[in-house]
């Protein structure tokens, strides 16, 4: 199976495609896209083993549970959409084909709604207007939509009068909240947060385990293929009841909740506070008394864990896309779980940590490769190691 380059002259031809950047492989039928990231995985990853075909999606569009938008001017007309890749342009985007269609739908809506109630798009360069960004997630069982208005402070002209309206042209909507951004920066969200409708964050159901979703929280935004990949993952980690489970990078207990049905105990760390905060309150709504998480380098965490002769059977670890540090591979080898169940989102990287787990006393034993993000070049890969 030869890697393919991508071409053009296929696909689902999108007006946006040469624009905006985001979707790398649209130019390419999936059938073909699924060729293109088997192929890579295999050349990256064949030297520990066998590469299992990945899974692909039945229907593989609309499936972002989380949309930003970036709002501006452009000849006088308000805009927003997504920047343009490597540049800080916006991109005007009504419809995208990777997106939530209703969370699109208000965004267009929002945009619309600007002129009327005489409220403008910020400006960096002057330092004036209202609003940034918007965000909007719908949680994908339970149907309960979550919309942010991003501002450069509290002030909301017109306030009731606008909600008024939102929510009446979208009774989906469960809540809106109000992030304030002044700094000058990147970084989407502010630190500060009012709820201006609704309890403030949002609730879904994966792997039968149901989450608190607010602002910030971290949550994979393909829930159909994440259950393909926690599935996958659980099944590597052949969890019998009696394990120990050390969840490292837990962002908010996801995988470490759907461990915890069939371990005996699941410790989830996390360097974030707020996301160990939401970890806490979703093992709470899901009843798990045997998870517990903490605000920690997991690195450090398992070397304190290994020093104090700690035992651990299983380690799930779903890194960034730069993987582990040194120091994080170094403990985890220390502290020997049984079997690690490497979750990855970047198999370059990955390639490069399994060499370090094969060099001090693992060895792989399946490779699965996942498709989470259809038409772009990104692909998971879930991989089970044992101790020698």
């Amino acid at each position: 199976m030869a890697e393919q380059t991508p071409r053009a002259g296929k696909g689902n031809g999108c007006p946006l495609f040469k624009q905006c950047g985001g979707c790398q492989l649209q130019n390419l039928t999936y059938p073909e896209q699924l060729q293109y990231k088997q192929v890579k995985c295999i050349r990256l990853l064949s030297r520990f083993g066998h590469v299992d075909e990945i899974v692909g999606m039945a229907r593989p569009l609309h499936y972002r549970n989380k949309v930003q938008a970036a709002f501006g001017v452009r000849n006088g007309k308000i805009i927003s959409g997504v920047y343009q890749s490597k540049s800080h342009r916006i991109v005007n985007v009504d419809d995208c084909r990777l997106e939530d269609e209703t969370a699109d739908a208000i965004i267009v809506t929002i945009r619309a709604l600007l002129p009327r109630f005489r409220l403008t798009p910020y400006n960096e360069d002057t330092g004036r207007g209202f609003l940034r960004h918007v965000l909007v997630r719908r949680g994908f069982k339970t149907g309960e939509v979550m919309v942010v208005l991003v501002t450069p402070d509290s002030l909301f002209p017109k306030k009731d009068a606008f909600l008024h309206e939102l929510l009446r042209r979208h009774p989906e909507i469960t809540t809106v909240i109000q992030s304030v951004n002044g700094a000058k920066t990147s970084l989407v969200l502010g630190k500060r947060e009012l709820v201006l409708f609704g309890k403030g964050y949002i609730e879904d159901v994966l792997c039968g385990c149901r989450f608190r979703l607010s602002p910030r929280s971290f949550y994979q935004i393909n829930p159909v293929q994440t259950e393909v990949l926690y599935g996958k993952a659980l099944a590597f980690a052949a969890l019998t009841g009696s394990e120990t489970v050390l969840d490292a990078y837990c962002g908010i207990g996801t995988i470490g909740l759907c461990a915890a049905k069939h371990a005996k105990q699941v410790i989830g760390v996390e360097l974030n506070a707020d996301a160990v905060r939401d970890a806490k309150q979703n093992a709470k709504l899901n009843g798990a008394a045997n998870a517990r998480f903490f605000c920690a380098d997991a690195g450090r965490f398992m070397t304190e864990a290994a020093k104090a002769g700690d035992r651990i059977d299983v380690l799930f670890m779903d890194p960034p896309r730069a993987g582990s540090d040194l120091p994080f591979l170094k403990s985890a080898a220390a502290l020997a779980p049984k079997r690690i169940v490497y979750i990855s989102c970047n198999p370059e990287t990955l390639a490069r940590d399994l060499g370090f787990l094969c060099k001090n006393g693992y060895q792989v034993k399946r490779m699965q490769p996942v498709d989470m993000f259809p038409h772009t070049g990104h692909v998971e890969v879930v991989v089970s190691l044992s101790r020698q």
